[in-house]
């Protein structure tokens, strides 16, 4: 026998030993399980802090991440991954330390493992400590999928007898803005430090951050640049354009809210102008564009039929995953119009 046949023989016999053995071992499971017994209070303050440090999810039951993962099986040699449902393997690189020399090496023998394992998408996150690995991921067929700041995600469609449906990366922005009007038929009105119509009068809002609900970020962007505390009322409308930041399309929701106090406290670093407008000059302002004129209309005209476009917290059966359901609600509307 050749010395490459006794060689192959030997690595055939390593990785036949090793599957055996593998094959005793349970498979963890990883899931994000958390049991919290909070008010509603304390609820939101912790689901809003824990969704931005740790990316997941809470509810005031019982309540796991969307996708379940499962620690793949591997040979010493070979990226340990985790696979999802679709047979995709993702290897984190955070706390990996290989050079140039010994990442190609392992890929080689990872992509090998992995095609005969039938994998099907190969995902690699690579932080910028690892940036080295960039081009020999390239180099190997895996192509730029996202990134954000200190990490890119990289990937690689390995069956050729399928086409890939991998899902592009979020590819639109979500923005809300607060539509606060007061007892006295005032509302609040800001003007942006840096408009791209000076002058002009705008309502207060923003970006809504990772993992936050559309009325938690309204009610939080209306505080961080007016001061004024408020409340949700209903849903007004949104507006979907293209072409926004980042060549990325852009969706704009109207949030209906009530003021809890009135004295406002500027942003200065945001916000060049504030003011409690009446509603009627806000309607008639030069300065103020029609879309947002056609915001408040909306808005009247659902206080004026009854109509409250509401938001309910519920969590789905199978997925035990968290989500908000924005629905007319009879009850409400019904009950709107007795006051």
């Amino acid at each position: 026998m050749s010395s490459a046949a006794i060689s192959a023989s030997r690595n055939c016999l390593t990785f036949n030993t090793w599957r055996t053995s593998q094959q005793l071992k349970p498979k963890a499971v990883i899931r994000n399980f958390r049991i919290l017994n909070l008010d509603q209070k304390q609820l939101a303050h912790q689901r809003l802090k824990s969704s931005r440090e740790t990316g997941e999810l809470i509810s005031g039951q019982f309540t796991r991440s969307y996708q379940s993962f499962k620690v793949m099986d591997s040979p010493p040699d070979v990226f340990l991954g985790q696979v999802d449902r679709f047979r995709g393997v993702t290897v984190d690189g955070k706390n990996q330390n290989l050079d140039a020399v010994q990442f190609q090496t392992k890929l080689q023998k990872s992509l090998e493992f992995w095609r005969s394992n039938k994998n099907r998408a190969i995902w690699f996150h690579v932080y910028k400590e690892q940036a080295d690995w960039i081009p020999i991921l390239a180099a190997n067929g895996f192509d730029f999928h996202h990134a954000r700041t200190g990490v890119v995600a990289m990937y690689r469609w390995l069956p050729t007898d399928e086409e890939s449906n991998l899902p592009n990366y979020a590819h639109t922005l979500l923005g809300v803005g607060g539509l606060v009007i007061n007892d006295q038929d005032e509302i609040l009105v800001v003007s942006d430090r840096f408009a791209m119509i000076p002058n002009s009068w705008k309502l207060p809002g923003g970006y809504v951050e990772p993992r936050e609900n559309l009325v938690d970020a309204a009610i939080r962007e209306v505080e961080e640049e007016t001061g004024i505390k408020t409340e949700f009322r209903s849903v007004v409308c949104l507006r979907h354009a293209h072409g926004g930041n980042f060549g990325c399309s852009d969706i704009y929701v109207v949030i209906g809210l009530k003021p809890k106090n009135m004295d406002f406290k500027r942003c200065e670093r945001e916000i060049a102008k504030l003011q409690w407008m009446p509603v009627q000059e806000y309607l008639q302002h030069p300065q103020v564009h029609e879309t947002n004129r056609h915001f408040v209309r909306t808005y009247l005209d659902y206080q004026k039929r009854g109509l409250v476009l509401t938001c309910r917290s519920d969590v789905h059966q199978v997925l035990k995953k968290e989500y908000r359901l924005y629905y007319v609600d009879q009850e409400q509307e019904q009950q709107q119009t007795k006051e």
